[in-house]
């Protein structure tokens, strides 16, 4: 193929794939379209870009135009979160992996990743006809093996799942979307993990007033988040005459949410160095789930 002819496919490919309003390309970035199943749709990239925390460009003091394209580099973090990759394994048609990295720390610290969780779960909740903000909420916990990565201030172990790692703490809706997680060491008990992600829940959605936990959670909790918080904690217990698995009332959400979560690669263990980083990952997780399930009620 003549030079003529390659530069006009790469014009053609580049042009094939919508990319965000605020980059100049970088000379060495290459032209990519659409190719991994975590890679954002046109229709998820136009509910994405706009949960995204603004360029410095358009901020009262001002800066230069990105560098790389920002939906590039979302479609990156997905495909780490989806398959479970090494930041270093990146493919060569993303930006490079500290490009990647970069803007994944920079999302974090202006709380990107719990604004977009916020607003996708407010929109999918009106589509199917419920209050934006929920008023009762489902928590469970569950611990996951760390990696070496994980250092040894930052994990425990539980003995009751026989786990040295992190535990991830999460509340969600009742419709099963992520309300918020926390993220500690695997030797906490539910009962103090609930009670800070509680408090977290809370700054997020002041509504709730009912909360339903499995008997890890039961005790002085019950009385001190009441007292506190003014929240009703509500304990599902299995029953003596139960046999084998059973669903239980209401305790099912946020299994099935958990489950959800698992189906990115990058959840199955826990690979951060910082536990914020992963609360990050489950809150992407979440992110790759809510806007799919938001593109197919046409949000």
């Amino acid at each position: 193929m003549s030079s003529s002819r390659t530069a006009t496919a790469l014009a053609n490919l580049q042009s094939s794939t919508p990319c965000c309003r605020f980059s100049h390309l970088h000379p060495d970035q290459p032209a990519r379209a659409p190719r991994y199943p975590s890679d954002m749709s046109d229709a998820e990239w136009r509910l994405t870009e706009p949960l995204l925390p603004a360029p410095a460009c358009t901020t009262y003091w001002g800066g230069g135009r990105e560098t790389y394209c920002r939906r590039h580099v979302i479609d990156a973090i997905r495909y780490l979160v989806d398959n479970g990759v090494k930041w270093r394994a990146l493919p060569a048609d993303f930006p490079s992996w500290p490009v990647v990295y970069r803007y994944f720390r920079r999302f974090e610290a202006a709380e990107g990743t719990m604004h977009a969780v916020d607003e996708l779960r407010r929109r999918i909740r009106a589509a199917e006809g419920r209050n934006s903000e929920p008023t009762a909420a489902v928590i469970d916990s569950q611990s996951v093996q760390g990696a070496t990565t994980v250092g040894r201030a930052t994990r425990g172990y539980d003995k009751g799942k026989n786990v040295n790692g992190r535990k991830r703490h999460i509340a969600v809706d009742t419709l099963g979307l992520l309300i918020c997680v926390l993220v500690l060491a695997a030797d906490v008990q539910d009962r103090d993990g609930g009670l800070d992600l509680l408090c977290l829940m809370r700054a997020t959605c002041a509504k709730v007033r009912l909360v339903w936990a499995d008997g890890g959670y039961a005790g002085a909790l019950v009385h001190t988040l009441r007292r506190r918080l003014g929240l009703t904690l509500q304990i599902v217990k299995r029953t003596d005459d139960m046999k084998g698995f059973v669903v239980l009332p209401r305790r099912w959400v946020v299994e099935r949410t958990f489950g959800w979560t698992r189906n990115c690669r990058g959840t199955v263990r826990d690979y951060e160095r910082l536990p914020e980083h992963s609360e990050a990952m489950v809150r992407w997780s979440a992110i790759i789930l809510m806007t799919r399930r938001a593109t197919r009620y046409g949000l």
